[in-house]
């Protein structure tokens, strides 16, 4: 049993028929399941069967990549998550939403209504959208200022906290004697007027069960982890190395602490792509199999793109050109940028062999060995100081996630670090986070517009 007081937790992040970019390729894969709600139900029960803390939906308001290379869009995740909320019980479930390409009205009424649905269960995982591809989607001719994308975030969050508090938790009444529903002098539009936006009145729908909706975060540059310091309860991120993961978790411990808010109430959750095997010969195995289906020429484009090089600047049994970008050139992900071109630098990697590291996670840690071998590997890091949990990326779905419920999860529960059962009915029950108090009206004037 570990010596580190309370327990991990875990997200199951669903990805299509798994992280592998090749999944689809293989004979027990439907190629067509990740528009089928029934494949994401049966997920969601599986998770849940787990006692995962949630769940997760990524999304981007862009159509990903070619077509010809994976199985291709992805149904809007909030209303994949009300199907979800339905077939589950206590998982929480969290969805991507961009900031800078949405209004914070609308998407703060989303996750309250979502968060209502589901019985206080919702969670924003808050994204600025890296891409030129999606800038044009919405009347620009070009990607935004990562710093500028930073600052609309900031404004953005704060005022989707400021609808979600324009109604107290006892404004609705229901006061059939007197025909009183509710109590208008306890609603309190935000009268917002900010450098991006301005937004009057008030939510169109009650206080949810959560208050807010926890708040999830997922950029690791310094804009990124600024960010999350001062708003994230929960922190997606990509390390591939224990002392990257330390290093990093340290660090916006700290930020956060420094902004007056207790670490703790601060959940880092590195990624990690586990392959499991009964013995680790067949995990290797497996993993191999994967990297054998991937096509390169698809591989070799998109990893031309991340790295801002011409697509013949890349050869497939040679290391990376010397004469990278910067990452100060970066206007896109900046931080998975950097943490690709070191993971190719330090291990000195081959294009080829970088595009087999990066089919399953994307930058993300791949691990493949037995059950006890992925729950060590889990138990490392988190003794170490480097997570409060892990943002668990199965290759392949529903198979691998079945594998970590069924196989990972027990060992866990028996040393002691994962909870056996079940103790709250809100997501953040699951991740120990109070509920936000709201604002009451006799502060309400107190609250800068």
């Amino acid at each position: 049993m570990t010596g580190r007081p309370g327990k991990l937790h875990l997200n199951a992040f669903l990805m299509s028929v798994g992280h592998h970019e090749a999944a689809w390729r293989l004979p027990e894969s439907d190629p067509f399941a990740h528009t089928d709600v029934a494949h994401y139900q049966h997920l969601a029960r599986t998770a849940e069967r787990g006692k995962l803390d949630s769940l997760f939906l990524a999304d981007s308001p862009v159509l990903w990549n070619s077509i010809g290379r994976r199985p291709a869009g992805a149904l809007e995740p909030t209303v994949l998550l009300t199907a979800l909320a339905g077939v589950t019980t206590h998982i929480g479930l969290i969805a991507t939403a961009s900031t800078t390409y949405n209004e914070p009205y609308n998407l703060a009424r989303r996750f309250a209504s979502v968060d209502h649905i589901s019985g206080g269960r919702a969670g924003w995982n808050i994204v600025t959208t890296a891409g030129a591809d999606a800038a044009r989607n919405f009347n620009l001719d070009d990607l935004p200022a990562h710093a500028d994308r930073y600052a609309r975030a900031a404004e953005f969050i704060d005022v989707a906290r400021k609808l979600w508090d324009s109604w107290q938790d006892d404004a609705p009444l229901g006061d059939k004697a007197t025909g009183i529903w509710g109590d208008d002098t306890r609603v309190h539009p935000p009268g917002h007027r900010g450098r991006y936006f301005r937004v009057a009145g008030a939510l169109n729908l009650p206080r949810s069960p959560q208050g807010h909706p926890l708040l999830v975060q997922a950029g690791s540059s310094d804009d990124g982890k600024a960010l999350a310091a001062r708003y994230a309860e929960a922190v997606f991120t990509a390390q591939q190395t224990l002392a990257d993961a330390q290093a990093f978790y340290t660090d916006l411990k700290a930020r956060a602490g420094a902004l007056g808010r207790d670490p703790d109430t601060v959940k880092i959750l590195p990624g990690i792509v586990p392959v499991i095997g009964s013995t680790e010969a067949e995990a290797r195995r497996l993993d191999a199999d994967l990297d054998e289906l991937i096509r390169p020429e698809y591989a070799l484009r998109q990893l031309a793109e991340r790295l801002r090089v011409a697509p013949e600047d890349l050869h497939l049994d040679a290391e990376l050109p010397a004469d990278l970008p910067g990452e100060d050139e970066i206007e896109g992900a900046k931080s998975r940028y950097t943490l690709v071109v070191n993971l190719a630098r330090r291990e000195r990697l081959t294009v080829r062999q970088l595009i087999g590291r990066l089919g399953g996670g994307r930058g993300h840690r791949t691990f493949a060995g037995t059950p006890e071998q992925v729950a060590d590997a889990i138990e490392h890091w988190w003794d170490n100081g480097a997570a409060d949990g892990f943002n668990i990326m199965p290759a392949v779905l529903p198979s691998g996630l079945v594998a970590f419920v069924d196989h990972v999860v027990p060992i866990l529960q028996r040393r002691g670090l994962f909870r056996t059962e079940y103790t709250g009915t809100t997501l953040r029950d699951n991740y120990g986070l109070p509920r936000p108090a709201g604002v009451r009206a006799d502060d309400r004037a107190a609250v800068p517009a």
